[in-house]
C-alpha cells in the first residue's frame, strides 16, 4: 500500500507536469497560480498557521512589526530575503532555541514555498512560542506577488530558486543559483 507522502510526491509531479503541458490550442489547462495553490494545499501538513503575502505586506509597516525567520539555505539567503528577516539555517533546525525572542512576539516563518518554514514553525510550536505563522506559498508567493526583497547591496530582483523542481513556481524575479 502506497504511503500518504508517495501519494503526494507523485500529485506534486503529476501538477508539475501538467504546468509544462498546453493544449492543443497552445493554452495551460488552467493558470500556473491556481496550479501552485493545489500544490501548496497538498504538501503541506497544515500544522501551522498561514499568512497570506499581502496581509504580511500590510503587517510589515505597523510599528511593531512580526519577525522574520527566513529558514533557508546561506546560499539562498545571500540572493535574496525579505527585508530586515533573520537568517535561520535549515540544517540547524534541531537545535533552534531563539533565547532572546519573547515566547508571546508575533513571528512569521518563510522558506522558498513554505515547507522548510512550516518545520521551523512546528519547532517555535514545540518551544512555547505561542503567535507563529507560516508565509502562504513563501518567497516565491511574495515575490510572484511583487512584493520586493533585498540582498546586502538593497533591493534586487534576484531570487534562490532552490531547485529547477521548485523554481517552476517562480512566475517573477530572476532566478540565480549560487
Amino acid at each position: 500500500m502506497l504511503t500518504l507522502r508517495i501519494l503526494r510526491a507523485r500529485y506534486c509531479l503529476g501538477l508539475l507536469a501538467l504546468a509544462g503541458c498546453e493544449s492543443e490550442s497552445g493554452t495551460m489547462p488552467t493558470s500556473p497560480g491556481v496550479l501552485y495553490q493545489q500544490l501548496l494545499r497538498t504538501v503541506y501538513h497544515h500544522t501551522v498557521p498561514t499568512v497570506p503575502a499581502t496581509d504580511l505586506a500590510r503587517e510589515l509597516k505597523l510599528a511593531a512589526p512580526p519577525l522574520l525567520l527566513d529558514v533557508r539555505t546561506p546560499a539562498e539567503f545571500r540572493v535574496s530575503h525579505l527585508a530586515g528577516a533573520r537568517f535561520v539555517n535549515f540544517d540547524s533546525l534541531s537545535t533552534v532555541q531563539l533565547p532572546d525572542v519573547s515566547r508571546a512576539r508575533p513571528i512569521v516563518v518563510y522558506c522558498s514555498v513554505g515547507l522548510r518554514s512550516e518545520r521551523l514553525g512546528e519547532r517555535l510550536h514545540a518551544l512555547g512560542f505561542r503567535q507563529v505563522r507560516n508565509l502562504y506559498g513563501g518567497l516565491f508567493e511574495w515575490v510572484n506577488e511583487g512584493h520586493p526583497v533585498v540582498n546586502a547591496s538593497g533591493v534586487t530582483a534576484d531570487v534562490h530558486p532552490y531547485s529547477t523542481f521548485w523554481g517552476t513556481w517562480l512566475r517573477r524575479g530572476r532566478k540565480v543559483y549560487e
